[in-house]
């Protein structure tokens, strides 16, 4: 054939594959250029011989841009790109958050409640991959991922400014989840809505290499086996996991229903290679089989095994939660739980009442070890409710303030909840609405368990009335100090941003408004509460009564806090706690009584609380600090720090002094990259924290800026040196030689439109180029601050400024 003929005849193709693949986009007021046409023939008619790799070539592209929107229960139509399960399960209509709903919702988590593509397709999930005649261009054709790339490609977002209002990015929006013969519809209607929507395009090599990969049919390699060198170590805790007498069946339970969320690390092993742990109808030596209950503690319904499966996919920053076994932590289960002296008579039963109250559940297992298990990882357990495998966590968390610190009860300390006998004679009065699941009358449960917490803290009040006093030095032989300052776990700050929240290691910001300390028995609760007893797809009465009841809980460790305080000012700093809206949060879960009874002596200064925040700073030493950007004072913080760190912190520190009515109009959560002009490896990541101070905390539905629930003049801002949270909401771009002037025109802003002007000189918003960049760099940045604990960071929050 000649070559004028080749041309034309390529040409005829190139119009007719084009026509073809696009029709779905047949309305588009924008031609598809020669660039483009060039592609899509590259695609069917010069496709690599050989089948593109997704783990080498696919998945990190997909990490990088697709997962950091679709990568939990709050992923665009369930649409879950973690993992090529995800990918091959599809898409679903139906939202996992509805705080509306009457009735529970069918669970759809993954690896679980389905193990099939078959199966899925009969809970309502549709294809996004074409499952029909396999071949190029059929592949391209069905395939709903492609057409929402393509739709990007034809529909590029502006490149300079904010996005148009044609851009929704509200976290409940209505949301478009088309079939694929529904697409011609979608790209009609909504030119704007191709993938990544609302960020900017791919750039074309990644564009090809996905699309290449669809045409081949997304070809994915079968899940990872557990390597080498955790083989032996699985073996091992299996067996131990798996003992037939009583007691290791109930210590078993008990350590289930603590780990069922968590990303398990065997030491030894690749750095990101994680495990999960399952209850599997079958026994070691045979294939798993997952046993998919709502909760971990609800009857499996015959034989139960604990397995460890290798975790699959992606790992996403929000439900990251990583807890490490090794030969160390086996040896510290059988100090705990086996080398005491006490019997397990009879096993506890999986109904309801009895399974959703550890306190009654456990009793048999030695409450100083049960304590101790919790303590030896409180961060980690902690996290489970603040950030844990759920991902949005409103229900759980705007019950808390936007900063605090937190502290436990040492596993000596001689108080009531830390006795068994007093335990074991209340653990009536400690049952939650938990034990309800989804079937309960909202108001009646309200009162009822209100009652019974009322009758708890009567009674450990009438307990504590006999107290001698104590002096300072006394009272702080009260806190656990990390066995001796090793473990980091005794000191522990929360940030709540929104909907989200983080658990950092020691005390981090200015001294805070509130305070935690916990005993076992909250600490349990709030796990049984908001973790294992929380349900995701649950109906508006399981949470509203959950959220209702964490009121108590949260309530509990801050009475305990203010015991530490003079009984003096005792009652006025509660009242300023709950003032406003907020006196309702209390609601007169107890006798008031213990408020005018002196625990604590020897408060010196008019303003005890700083004076028992700076004790307890002494007290746990290096493991609540130093804060040297928000706390310290004077020139010598940095002293120990090279000069270009030294300069960069100086300035950072300044930022830290930002607070007000201005802070409203700040990102809750803000990535700040300082280039210093070397490697990109040596810039510095700052994250600039958002501290909303409230009148009430007490809706799960109200807009989080109605006036009255807001104290706007007391908001504050947190400063860390690191990357703090899983969802931020703006990135700051910042040259080294700049940093200075970066931090003047911050706390200068006093209006939105000042604001702007700043984001308009250091801001990347979602039209920035340098956007898709500045997220790789930063998940690079957490990934060598924490190689570990690191995931991929959300972006469904990140603003439109």
């Amino acid at each position: 054939m000649g070559k004028n003929k080749v041309q034309i005849f390529k040409q005829l193709i190139l119009s007719f594959s084009v026509i073809t693949m696009l029709s779905a986009c047949s309305s588009s007021q924008q031609s598809v250029t020669q660039d483009q046409a060039t592609i899509e023939y590259d695609l069917l008619y010069n496709l690599p011989k050989q089948k593109i790799s997704f783990t080498r070539t696919v998945q990190p592209i997909l990490e990088k841009r697709c997962v950091v929107c679709h990568g939990c229960y709050d992923a665009p139509c369930q649409l879950k790109l973690t993992s090529s399960e995800g990918i091959y399960r599809g898409a679903n209509p139906k939202k996992v958050y509805d705080g509306t709903r009457i009735l529970a919702a069918e669970p759809t988590r993954l690896f679980v409640d389905a193990q099939t593509t078959a199966q899925w397709r009969k809970k309502g999930f549709h294809a996004v991959l074409n499952e029909a005649q396999s071949n190029p261009r059929q592949n391209l054709q069905n395939s709903v991922l492609y057409k929402m790339l393509r739709l990007k490609q034809l529909h590029p977002q502006a490149q300079v400014g904010m996005l148009s209002d044609a851009f929704d990015i509200r976290l409940d929006r209505k949301q478009s989840c088309p079939t694929i013969k529904q697409m011609p519809d979608y790209s009609h209607d909504h030119p704007e809505g191709g993938m990544p929507y609302a960020m900017p395009n791919l750039d074309r090599q990644s564009y090809t290499t996905l699309v290449h990969w669809l045409a081949q049919g997304a070809p994915v390699p079968a899940d990872k086996k557990p390597s080498k060198a955790v083989l032996p170590q699985i073996k091992k805790w299996e067996a131990f996991l798996n003992g037939s007498d009583n007691k290791h069946k109930l210590v078993s339970r008990y350590i289930y229903e603590h780990l069922f969320q968590a990303h398990i690390h065997f030491k030894g092993s690749a750095t990101r290679e994680f495990y999960r742990l399952i209850r599997s109808s079958t026994p070691p030596g045979q294939p798993a089989k997952i046993i998919p209950t709502r909760r971990p503690y609800t009857a499996p319904g015959g034989s139960v095994y604990y397995r460890l499966l290798r975790f699959q996919g992606s790992v996403v920053a929000k439900n990251h939660l990583v807890y490490t076994l090794s030969s160390a932590r086996m040896e510290r289960y059988q100090t705990l739980f086996y080398k005491p002296d006490y019997q397990v008579n009879q096993l506890p039963g999986y109904d309801p009442v009895t399974a959703s109250n550890p306190i009654r559940a456990f009793a048999q297992l030695p409450l100083k070890s049960r304590y101790k298990f919790l303590l030896d990882d409180a961060r980690f357990f902690i996290e489970g409710f603040i950030k844990g495998p759920v991902c949005r966590g409103q229900v759980a968390l705007n019950v808390i303030e936007d900063q605090f610190w937190v502290v436990f009860f040492d596993p000596d300390a001689k108080i009531p909840s830390l006795n068994e006998k007093f335990l074991e004679s209340t653990e009536n009065y400690l049952a939650s609405p938990a034990e309800l699941e989804n079937n309960f009358d909202l108001l009646a449960s309200r009162l009822h368990y209100k009652k019974l917490f009322q009758k708890y803290v009567r009674v450990k009040q009438q307990k504590v009335k006999f107290f001698k006093t104590r002096t300072m030095s006394q009272a702080m032989r009260y806190i656990w100090d990390g066995d001796g300052g090793h473990n980091p776990n005794a000191a522990l700050t929360i940030f709540r941003h929104m909907d989200s929240a983080s658990v950092a290691y020691g005390f981090v910001g200015n001294y805070p408004k509130t305070a935690w300390v916990l005993d076992y028995s909250v600490l349990e609760r709030i796990h049984y509460l908001l973790v294992a007893g929380f349900d995701v797809y649950g109906n508006i009465g399981h949470q509203l009564n959950t959220r209702l009841y964490m009121d108590f809980l949260r309530t509990e460790g801050e009475d305990y806090f203010l015991a530490f305080l003079p009984a003096s000012k005792r009652q006025q700093i509660r009242d300023s706690w709950y003032q406003g809206i907020r006196k309702d949060d209390r609601d007169d879960v107890g006798d008031d009584a213990w408020l005018k009874k002196a625990f604590v002596s020897g408060y010196k200064t008019d303003k005890p609380k700083r004076e028992l925040f700076m004790q307890l700073e002494r007290h746990l030493g290096k493991l609540a600090g130093p804060d040297l950007i928000n706390r310290c004072v004077g020139n010598s913080c940095f002293s120990g720090e090279r000069k270009a760190k030294k300069r960069v912190d100086r300035a950072m520190r300044k930022a830290a002094k930002m607070d007000g009515v201005i802070v409203s109009v700040l990102p809750d959560l803000a990535f700040v990259r300082v280039e210093m002009g070397g490697k990109a490896d040596d810039d510095l990541a700052y994250t600039l924290i958002s501290n909303r101070d409230y009148k009430s905390v007490s809706s799960m539905f109200e807009n989080e800026k109605v006036i009255q629930r807001r104290n706007y003049k007391l908001d504050t801002q947190t400063v860390v040196p690191w990357l703090e949270g899983a969802y931020p909401n703006f990135f700051y771009d910042v040259k080294y030689a700049d940093v200075e002037n970066f931090v003047k025109q911050y706390n200068a802003i006093s209006n939105r439109h000042q604001y702007e002007v700043f984001v308009a000189r250091y801001g990347i918003r979602r039209t920035d180029q340098r956007f898709w960049a500045m997220s790789d760099w930063f998940n690079k940045e957490a990934l060598r601050e924490q190689p570990e604990l690191a995931g991929i960071f959300d972006l469904n929050r990140y603003q439109n400024r």
